[in-house]
């Protein structure tokens, strides 16, 4: 019983701190274009020949 004294208030602390992150990163501009890195890879920007 007095491990769930510990653990409870980490496991709080541990998913506070993973909400705060979720939020700077969302207030940051980290999910604005998640098709962009997908689509970067198609374009092929190759100038050069083969080597």
């Amino acid at each position: 019983m007095t491990g769930l004294s510990f653990l409870i208030p980490i496991a709080l602390g541990l998913s506070l701190c993973g909400l705060v992150a979720y939020f700077w990163a969302l207030d940051h501009g980290q999910f604005d274009d998640p098709d962009g890195a997908a689509l970067r890879i198609l374009i092929d920007d190759d100038e050069g020949g083969e080597a």
